[in-house]
C-alpha cells in the first residue's frame, strides 16, 4: 500500500522539471543560420520600348520589320524612345498593304529613299485617336517638307482618313499605345510624291515692281550708261562744230566774190 501511494509523489516533480526545461528552450527560439540567404534584388526597370518586338508580337508586319532592320531605322527608333521626352506615332502598313505596290517597286528604291519612305510613316508626337482631329494640314512627318512629302489627315467620328495625293487610306486598328508611343495599322503604304512621282520645283516668284524700278535705275547709273551718254554728247558737239565751220566757209566765199 505504501509503494502505490509514493509513485504519484515522485512523478509530479519530474513533470514540473520537464515542463520548465521545455519552456526555456522555446523562449530561446531557433538558432540563427550561419550563412543567411541574401535578399532578392529588386527587378530592373523596364528598358526602352522596342518597336520591332511589338510588331513581331502583333504579327502581319513582316515586311515592315524587315525594312526597318535593313535600313537600321529600328536602331534609330530604339535610341529615340530611350529619351523619355521623345514621343512618336507610327503608321504601320501591313504585309497586305505592301503587296499592293507594283512588283519590284520596293526593291528599285535606293537606300536613302527607303529611309525616307519609313520616315514618311513617322509622326514626331504621340497621338491618340482623338488627337488626330486637332492636327493642321499638311501634317509634319519625319520625312521632310510638305511639298515633296505632303500628308493630309481628316477625321470623321472615330475614323481617321489619310491622303498623300497618290494614296487614300485610313487607320484600320490600334497595334500599341501608351503615353510615349502609338502604333496604328494601315491597309495601304503611304506613297509620297518625292519618291513615287517627283514634282518639278515651283518657279521663282517674279520681282516686285518696286524692285524692278530700282534695278532699272541702277542700270542707268552703271559705267556703261555713263560712257554711252558721254559718247552722245561728243557726237552732238562735233555736229554743232561742223555746222559752224560750214557756215563760216560760206560767208567767206561770198565776201570774196563780192
Amino acid at each position: 500500500m505504501m509503494k502505490q501511494n509514493l509513485q504519484p509523489l515522485f512523478s509530479l516533480p519530474l513533470l514540473l522539471f520537464f515542463l520548465s526545461h521545455c519552456t526555456r528552450i522555446s523562449a530561446q527560439g531557433p538558432a540563427a543560420s550561419p550563412n543567411p540567404v541574401p535578399a532578392a534584388d529588386a527587378p530592373a526597370p523596364p528598358g526602352p520600348t522596342n518597336v520591332t518586338k511589338i510588331l513581331e508580337k502583333s504579327g502581319n508586319f513582316n515586311l515592315l520589320i524587315r525594312l526597318l532592320k535593313t535600313t537600321q531605322v529600328d536602331t534609330q527608333l530604339y535610341s529615340q524612345l530611350n529619351d523619355s521626352n521623345s514621343r512618336l506615332t507610327i503608321l504601320a502598313p501591313t504585309d497586305a498593304a505592301f503587296s499592293k505596290l507594283k512588283t519590284g517597286v520596293l526593291n528599285s528604291l535606293t537606300d536613302s529613299q527607303k529611309v525616307e519612305l519609313l520616315q514618311f510613316h513617322l509622326l514626331p508626337d504621340f497621338l491618340s485617336i482623338s488627337n488626330f482631329q486637332t492636327l493642321s494640314n499638311p501634317v509634319r512627318t519625319q520625312a521632310g517638307d510638305g511639298f515633296e512629302y505632303p500628308l493630309n489627315i481628316t477625321t470623321s467620328g472615330n475614323s481617321v482618313n489619310i491622303t498623300t495625293g497618290l494614296v487614300n487610306t485610313s487607320i484600320s486598328g490600334t497595334v500599341y499605345s501608351d503615353n510615349q508611343l502609338a502604333i496604328y495599322q494601315l491597309d495601304s503604304v503611304l506613297q509620297p510624291y518625292g519618291i513615287f512621282a517627283p514634282k518639278p520645283l515651283p518657279p521663282a516668284p517674279a520681282p516686285s515692281p518696286e524692285k524692278a524700278k530700282h534695278k532699272k535705275k541702277a542700270s542707268e547709273d552703271s559705267p556703261v550708261a555713263a560712257v554711252k551718254s558721254a559718247a552722245g554728247s561728243v557726237v552732238c558737239d562735233l555736229s554743232r562744230n561742223g555746222l559752224v565751220s560750214i557756215g563760216v566757209a560760206v560767208v567767206f566765199v561770198a565776201v570774196m566774190v563780192l
